[in-house]
């Protein structure tokens, strides 16, 4: 399999100058028997990006809950638990879906491993899924409010954690895409699960509590598009998927739609309710198209063997060709 011309760090075609000679050939990129360097995962997008987005929703919403309740902001608060419940449950089911039968769920919950994102993982679902149901009951049913509360609290701690682990389990595969921007990438998916549970809250809560989801959304856009930039610079030329077809179309929506909800959000204020909805559901989908787009980058730097041999060059100091 040939694939595109040699390109410096910066992702740009190398060129030859005029007048002057090429000394060696053009390198061309081939992987034995036409298979890509390394393995692409398996996984399938719908339902661990979707995996990924749910579980965002759900931990930034129970963040959220919390902070509603502490204030007194008492529809807000019970909205998100709620909302958190629905989408840790919905997350799990995808995960579930992934790996074919519910018992290599369980057993991964024999034996805790930290230095495993996949186990720390299981471990953060299966502690967080109980507060946030328990929280959830406690707010619809009004008993039991110091079980709820401690419940609420409990899922708060566990939230951003949950929120952003997907990241290192990404980051800790051989993805170019992923790998490489291992710093930055908790970061965008935090932002990301912000905006999904602010835009949640608009969606759900009354206008006279969204005061907090506005202002988490407006922080929201602001962190994705400066996590967004930071990794595209990290990652080189890697970053063309992150630019380039359907990943590059999803993560151009994302900022498409968290910048103009946030600002929608932010001018809607309490009066507006079909704006302030609007403006959360382009939020949520923003989110997801995060999450999506992200997924895609790294399906899409897996297959091509540019971006793992290239990379691995510039890094040794090595030309494309030698």
């Amino acid at each position: 399999m040939t694939h595109r011309a040699p390109r410096n760090e910066g992702g740009r075609t190398r060129r030859r100058r005029k007048g002057e000679e090429l000394m060696v050939p053009r390198a061309e990129f081939r992987s034995y028997y036409g298979r890509p360097v390394i393995k692409a995962p398996s996984w399938a997008a719908r339902d661990i990006a979707g995996y990924f987005f749910l579980g965002g929703l759900a931990g930034a919403g129970s963040v959220l809950a919390a902070g509603a309740q502490l204030t007194g902001s008492t529809a807000l608060a019970t909205t998100m638990k709620v909302s958190s419940l629905a989408a840790v449950s919905l997350s799990a089911a995808a995960l579930i879906n992934d790996l074919g039968r519910p018992a290599r769920f369980t057993h991964m919950l024999r034996v805790l491993k930290p230095t495993s994102p996949m186990s720390v993982g299981s471990w953060l679902l299966g502690g967080y899924g109980p507060m946030a149901g328990a929280a959830a009951l406690c707010a619809v049913t009004g008993r039991l409010p110091r079980a709820g509360a401690a419940a609420t609290a409990a899922a708060a701690a566990l939230g951003p954690a949950l929120a952003t682990y997907t990241a290192v389990l990404a980051a800790d595969t051989a993805v170019p895409a992923w790998h490489g921007a291992h710093r930055e990438l908790p970061y965008l998916f935090a932002a990301s699960a912000t905006a999904a549970a602010a835009g949640m809250a608009l969606v759900v809560a009354p206008p006279r509590e969204s005061a907090p989801a506005r202002c988490a959304a407006v922080l929201a856009a602001v962190a994705d598009a400066a996590a967004t930039r930071a990794a595209e610079r990290r990652l080189g030329m890697v970053a063309e998927t992150y630019r380039e077809g359907r990943a590059g179309l999803l993560l151009r929506s994302a900022e498409v739609l968290i910048g103009g909800g946030a600002a929608a959000a932010a001018v809607a204020g309490r009066r507006y309710r079909t704006a302030a909805v609007t403006a959360g559901l382009a939020l949520l989908t923003g989110s997801a198209c995060t999450r999506f787009g992200v997924f895609a980058a790294g399906l899409a730097s897996a297959r091509d063997p540019a971006y793992t041999v290239l990379p691995q060059r510039a890094a040794k100091g090595l030309e494309p060709s030698e």
